[in-house]
């Protein structure tokens, strides 16, 4: 018997970790087992946090403050929260989602050099004590994750066109929260073969199967 209230998943990493690759894959490896899924992103979910995460990705004449970076990604996840998360959690459906407050952790954490601390009482006053029940963590190196967004082709956004320094920041942060909470966070390298990593990724949702 499946709990009354869903699970919540959530999918991190760098640039060029494969998350768009793995979305699908987890989502119909879930639904294979007949567990209802709704699929989502941050920033965005909603059709106001998307507006929010345009402002977030592109680049504009004026420059976004670290604090106004923060607060943006906090006022998208309100609405996400309230408007998609809670309520599908609530009625059963596991939800799965490209990114969430980790990504803060590491983005705006790492990367942007904002207090962890802030961040956390950020988390606290727009969640409470709503957590992820399983965060997989794609990672791969730097050099090699940023190789790939660039071989995706089309124009990098905001974030993409960091320098490297930057990202090995965002993986430092992300790698430190998975030791900090391994219960939570399960690594999944994935520089290896994209079947390798889906086998991981299988090893891990089993665990919110038992």
């Amino acid at each position: 018997m499946m709990d009354i209230k869903g699970k919540f998943i959530t999918l991190e990493g760098g640039e060029g970790v494969g998350k768009t690759t793995n979305v699908p894959f987890i989502k119909n490896y879930l639904q294979n087992l007949n567990i209802p899924v709704v699929v989502t992103r941050e920033p965005g979910g909603t059709k106001l946090a998307e507006k929010i995460r345009d402002l977030l990705l592109q680049s504009n004449d004026e420059s976004l403050t670290s604090h106004a970076e923060i607060l943006l990604m906090f006022a998208a996840r309100a609405q996400h929260l309230n408007h998609v998360i809670k309520p599908a959690l609530a009625e059963g459906h596991w939800v799965l989602c490209d990114r969430f407050t980790d990504a803060t952790y590491a983005y705006q954490g790492g990367g942007r050099g904002m207090a962890l601390e802030t961040i956390g009482w950020l988390e606290n006053f727009v969640q409470g004590d709503l957590r992820p029940d399983l965060t997989l963590l794609l990672d791969v190196p730097v050099e090699i994750g940023m190789t790939r967004a660039k071989n995706r082709g089309g124009d990098l956004d905001r974030f993409e066109s960091e320098q490297l320094h930057f990202f090995n920041k965002v993986r430092q942060v992300y790698l430190q929260q998975a030791q900090q909470y391994p219960d939570r966070i399960k690594i999944i390298k994935a520089d290896q073969p994209l079947d390798d990593v889906q086998e991981a990724i299988i090893g891990a949702l089993k665990l919110l199967l038992l």
